[in-house]
């Protein structure tokens, strides 16, 4: 990810970006580093972060088998339209 090719410190929305990739262990050494000394100095994303853990708690983990056909193709159709309207003009995440 380009944000991560950065040195400096990360700012909220990059660590809201980065949050799956953290609860997932896929960040570097550095950059799980810089991610956590954001936390360490940002309340908000320290709730923003445990309120995702809960969530995945809570709501475990939903396969493609767990949907009914017509769940499975809404949900194919939402992302198709999502991917089809393209990144917000202002360039804020979508």
């Amino acid at each position: 990810m380009n944000l991560l090719r950065r040195r400096e410190d990360l700012v909220c929305q990059q660590v809201v970006e980065l949050v799956t990739d953290y609860l997932e262990g896929t960040l570097s050494r550095g950059d799980r580093k810089r991610f956590e000394r954001h936390l360490a100095a940002c309340p908000n994303c320290t709730a923003y972060l445990e309120q995702m853990r809960l969530t995945i708690t809570t709501t475990g983990r939903l396969t493609p088998e767990d949907l009914t056909p017509e769940a499975r193709q809404e949900f194919t159709d939402l992302f198709r339209a999502w991917r089809a309207e393209g990144p917000p003009e202002d360039g804020t995440p979508g």
